[in-house]
C-alpha cells in the first residue's frame, strides 16, 4: 500500500485535488495580505473559514478516493490498519 519514488500513487481524482489545493494556495495568500493591508477580522475570519473549508474538502476527497480504490488491496487485516489509520484524518 505504500508508494515509493518508482511507482507514484496516482488516482483519477488527484489533479481535480491539486487544483482545489491550488485555489486554496492562493486564497490563503490573499487573506495574509487583507492581514497585512488591516482588513476587518470579522472578513478575515470568513475568509479563513473559505480556506479552512477548502483544505477541508480536498482532504475527503483525497481520503474518500483512497478508500474506494486501495483497500481493495492487501489482506483483510491490512485493509482494516489502513481504514483505521486513515481514517483519523477525517
Amino acid at each position: 500500500m505504500t508508494q515509493d519514488l518508482f511507482h507514484p500513487h496516482r488516482h483519477e481524482s488527484h489533479p481535480k485535488i491539486i487544483s482545489r489545493l491550488k485555489r486554496a494556495n492562493g486564497h490563503l495568500a490573499a487573506v495574509a495580505r487583507m492581514i497585512e493591508e488591516g482588513k476587518p477580522c470579522l472578513e478575515v475570519a470568513q475568509q479563513l473559514q473559505a480556506v479552512e473549508s477548502a483544505v477541508r474538502n480536498a482532504k475527503q476527497a483525497l481520503i474518500h478516493d483512497h478508500m474506494d480504490h486501495c483497500l481493495e488491496e492487501g489482506s483483510l487485516s491490512q485493509q482494516r490498519a489502513e481504514l483505521k489509520a486513515i481514517s483519523r484524518y477525517l
